[in-house]
């Protein structure tokens, strides 16, 4: 096991596109980090670059106390499972989980020792003599994540391993993940573009946005208290509702939508009359009903365009000040055409023209 550090990494494709940009990360041994981010972010040339098997344009790469950067990827001591898998068709899931470690001339005792742990703990050992082709999606990736286990290295890294299985697999395969990570102990990175994925795996979750890392912290960190206008509306399903506007003698005033605002404290710097910003709020804190203390703000009455009813909950959509939102209800009792919705204040987020978080906006 062993701690990683990004050093400020650029990597420039030729043409001169950046695919990441000054990018710094830690993650200390034994911990499990996950870079998040819509296709393209450069999430996975990230994990490449960490690998190996993308060069560093510039910045520096350490694996424990080791600067990697320039060293090969067999000398980096990592193990990387793939989307796809990539397993040899021709080889038995036992020749496939051995077959790292027989590269490493290891001696064949210590290489049936480590398969036969492996497959003990990932529940392979009846499938042992099968090829690829015989076996299920959920199984190949599970022969995958053994071939890695077994080679016991440093850190093990993740390339959106769990895309090509089916919701009921993906759910099942990410608690065997986390219950892997808590037995091994070992230092994981993660790539994925699925928030559920890192919400439920991360002790850290990073995300990306065209090469650059928006906000790193916990995941109900980020949930909570979100940095920025992207990882607002990227962090949550359905996202959160953001609806622009302007602050105008003491008010957020959006179309018809008027919120009065009683004042920042302390003074965002640059804020002023007619200043643009964004208000914010999570489906989940959307209440029906009028105000009735001075903790709520009312945002008035709404029309439902559509009902959604997903059994434990229930989703309505609406539209106010231009702005298609949504809403979220526990039970699926609720049939109004009509309602009258609300907010509590410590609910509210807001955010300045450049997408920044505003704290304090209520005095």
């Amino acid at each position: 096991m062993a701690s990683t550090q990004l050093q400020n990494i650029v990597k420039r494709f030729e043409g001169g596109n950046i695919a990441v940009d000054n990018v710094s990360l830690s993650v200390e041994d034994g911990g499990l980090l996950v870079l998040v981010g819509p296709s393209g972010c450069g999430k996975s040339t990230t994990l490449r670059m960490i690998a190996g098997l993308e060069q560093v344009t510039s910045g520096r790469i350490l694996i424990g106390d080791r600067d990697v950067t320039d060293v090969g990827p067999a000398q980096r001591d990592i193990a990387m499972v793939f989307q796809n898998y990539a397993l040899y068709p021709h080889m038995t899931v036992r020749q496939n989980l051995g077959f790292g470690l027989k590269m490493r001339r290891t001696a064949s005792r210590e290489v049936r020792n480590r398969v036969d742990d492996a497959a003990e703990m990932l529940q392979l050992q009846e499938l042992l003599d099968r090829r690829p082709g015989q076996l299920s999606g959920g199984q190949r990736q599970r022969v995958a994540l053994g071939r890695a286990i077994v080679r016991k290295p440093a850190v093990f890294l993740f390339d959106e391993p769990l895309s090509n299985l089916d919701a009921r697999l993906r759910g099942q395969t990410r608690m065997e993940l986390a219950a892997l990570h808590r037995r091994l102990g070992s230092t994981m990175i993660y790539v994925t573009h699925d928030q559920t994925e890192a919400m439920t795996l991360g002790q850290i979750v990073a995300v990306m946005d065209e090469g650059v890392v928006k906000q790193i912290g916990p995941p109900l960190e980020l949930y909570e208290r979100p940095a920025n206008r992207f990882v607002a509306g990227f962090l949550g399903s359905p996202p959160m509702n953001l609806i622009d506007g302007v602050y105008s003698n003491g008010q957020f005033i959006a179309d018809d939508l008027q919120v009065p605002v009683s004042g920042f404290d302390p003074v965002p710097s640059g804020l002023m009359e007619g200043s643009r910003i964004t208000m914010g709020f999570r489906p989940e804190h959307v209440q029906i009903g009028a105000v009735t203390d001075s903790n709520s703000i009312q945002l008035g009455s709404v029309r439902t365009r559509q009902i959604e009813r997903l059994g434990s909950i229930t989703l309505f959509y609406f539209k106010i000040a231009n702005c298609s939102c949504v809403g979220q209800q526990s039970g699926n009792t609720l049939n109004e055409v009509q309602l009258s919705i609300k907010l509590e204040r410590k609910d509210v987020h807001w955010f300045d023209v450049s997408g920044h978080r505003m704290d304090s906006i209520w005095s």
